[in-house]
């Protein structure tokens, strides 16, 4: 078993971990940026050390200097979280190296499905439902326009490496093609490093509803349900909910069949989050496997009962999932909303300060992941999530209404939040009715 772990990762995810390892007796050194010298995961952790200057290539993406500070702490395991280095192949494969667990999948794993086109013909090899689309990288403008005619318009151009809606263009026409081939490229080199685009036929006003899988060293396979994600503002999710409202019972387990042939197809270990967009007919279709811990993972722990990054930290430990798909029984209904500090109202202009008070809600069923606290500084470096206020019931109706008793609750002061517009939202009838798509935040909902 791990007996010290550092971790690779900054604000809620930060202190969700410490929190699991403290329960499982195993400590734990927090790394900081300059800027994060006052943030609560140092102060938790059992020890901590500024890994550098706020730049994050220079502190949270610098992997050289991780690798060593764990090795001089005498950590035998690294937890990268999410973002920063948690999909970064080299980054697993030196943990390796130097004799570090690494809680996640092999490099091998992360490579072939970070790659989205090269998931993408894993998916077909494994007879996994997929997006309509290019047979490989698309290189040129040429070629671009050769495949939409083939498809037909409107296309996704989509960046082979990308994520979190970067390197992304809808195209309509040919014309918009031309127009937005290559500022999707640039997009994609600037953010990722790596210019190489794919076209997908575009479904329009889909669901994006995903799966949350585990598999282990020993070929053993299980899902923890869905999670519906469909309530996005530029491909960035807002609200999260467990299990979707959208899917009747045929294709759900048809989805949850999908999700473990795909996680199966490539002998996957660790956490990883098999994620599809749904069309109005309900046909759904593999869109990407994420190869960490998500944002998200709060909703389905409330749902199973579940602690999600101790089972992480079991499996790369070597040991077997303690449960069989028959175990995991799901209770309820689970709702996330993400808190940011920014003005929801002002083209979402993110807005970092000092948090002069902070009181969080609670009551049963009510949970709030976050790592700040009166007189904390949110910097201006880093994502503006403040926390996740998170809701459980017996049903959605009971669940909405719950939400809605601890947004009203939630009272932040000194900065902007998005508070009043997660209100809002949950109150739409849109919402209630679960009649959203991906796409009514920007298109509906902000334009009344």
């Amino acid at each position: 078993m791990i007996k010290k772990l550092l971790i690779a990762n900054r604000g809620e995810i930060a202190v969700r971990i410490i929190r699991t390892c403290k329960e499982m007796g195993i400590k734990t050194v927090a790394i900081y940026s300059q800027a994060d010298k006052e943030s609560l995961h140092r102060y938790m952790a059992d020890e901590s050390i500024c890994i550098g200057p706020n730049k994050i290539s220079e502190s949270y993406n610098n992997i050289d200097n991780i690798i060593y500070l764990a090795m001089k702490m005498k950590c035998d395991a690294i937890h990268p979280g999410f973002g920063f280095l948690s999909e970064n192949s080299t980054f697993a494969k030196k943990c390796i190296e130097n004799n570090i667990t690494f809680i996640g999948p092999k490099y091998e794993q992360i490579d072939k499905m970070g790659d989205k086109s090269t998931a993408r013909d894993t998916m077909i090899q494994a007879n996994v439902p997929v997006v309509p689309g290019s047979k490989g990288i698309i290189s040129n403008i040429k070629d671009a326009i050769e495949t939409s005619k083939e498809i037909g318009y409107p296309v996704l151009v989509k960046a082979s490496s990308g994520g979190g809606g970067k390197g992304m263009r809808v195209a309509n026409d040919e014309e918009e093609l031309v127009a937005n081939f290559d500022i999707a490229k640039a997009e994609a080199l600037s953010s990722f490093g790596n210019d190489e685009m794919y076209l997908e036929k575009y479904v329009k006003n889909p669901r994006h509803i995903e799966v949350q899988v585990f598999g282990d060293s020993f070929g053993n396979v299980v899902h923890f349900g869905d999670r519906d994600c469909s309530m996005q503002r530029r491909n960035q999710k807002v609200i999260e909910e467990c299990r979707s409202p959208y899917l009747d019972e045929k294709t759900r387990n048809e989805l949850y069949d999908a999700a473990v042939k795909a996680t199966k197809s490539v002998d996957y270990i660790g956490a990883g989050t098999v994620e599809f967009i749904v069309d109005k007919d309900r046909n759904f279709y593999f869109i990407e496997m994420n190869t960490r811990i998500q944002v998200e993972h709060p909703i389905s722990e409330m749902i199973t009962g579940i602690d999600l990054i101790k089972l992480q930290i079991l499996i790369a430990s070597g040991e077997k999932i303690p449960y069989s798909q028959e175990d995991i029984k799901f209770n309820g209904h689970a709702i996330e909303c993400r808190i940011n500090a920014e003005d929801a109202f002002n083209d979402f202009r993110p807005c970092p300060g000092t948090i002069e008070s902070i009181h969080v809600p609670g009551g049963l069923g009510v949970r709030f992941d976050s790592f700040v606290y009166g007189g904390y500084t949110i910097p201006p470096l880093y994502d503006s999530m403040i926390g996740k206020l998170i809701c459980w019931a017996n049903d959605r109706e009971e669940c909405i209404n719950r939400m809605k008793r601890a947004l009203d609750e939630l009272i932040i002061e000194g900065v902007e939040s998005n508070v009043e517009f997660q209100k809002k939202l949950m109150a739409s009838e849109v919402f209630i009715k679960d009649e959203h798509h991906t796409k009514f935040i920007e298109n509906e909902f902000m334009n009344k």
